[in-house]
């Protein structure tokens, strides 16, 4: 939520509106499920659930539609796979959320992380209000929360993490 917030500010920045929509899971399965359909793919093969899982942690990875489609050895599994058309789903489903102006959860942080890296008066200004930062459930973050955490904790060093070790 505080990136939520964060990017209600700053999306402009990014190429969005302020007043961008967040999609939830199922806004986002039904728009996979619409691109499925029109890319005529099967959806047995191409499952909505298991499309939606990779582009999340594609997003979760930092790795863009376009890196995702570049990346030999993710497109190396997806042909294996059966599946050789995801990298232009991916880009198909991003390229459908900018111009509705809408982001899914996951967008959530990798556009933070996207606007820090190219914005450097934007974490410049947020490593400043954010004096000290605490992240609970450390063991449940994954590589995008963790970069903007420690980019936003950079300046200031107070970061404090916290974890069950079980």
């Amino acid at each position: 939520s505080v990136f939520a917030k964060l990017l209600r500010v700053e999306a402009l920045k990014i190429g969005y509106p302020n007043n961008f929509t967040i999609y939830d899971t199922d806004d986002s399965k039904s728009l996979i499920r619409s691109i499925l359909k029109e890319m005529q793919l099967d959806d047995k093969l191409y499952n909505a659930n298991f499309v939606y899982n990779r582009i999340s942690s594609s997003k979760n990875n930092l790795i863009s539609p376009a890196e995702y489609l570049q990346n030999e050895h993710i497109q190396s599994e997806d042909f294996s796979s059966g599946r050789g058309k995801m990298g232009e789903i991916y880009q198909t489903y991003a390229q459908r959320c900018y111009k509705s102006g809408a982001m899914d959860f996951d967008d959530l942080l990798y556009n933070t992380h996207v606007l820090f890296k190219t914005h450097e008066d934007v974490l410049h200004k947020y490593q400043h209000r954010f004096k000290y930062v605490m992240v609970d459930e450390f063991q449940d973050t994954n590589v995008c929360q963790y970069l903007i955490v420690k980019k936003l904790s950079d300046i200031s060093k107070n970061l404090c993490v916290v974890g069950d070790d079980a």
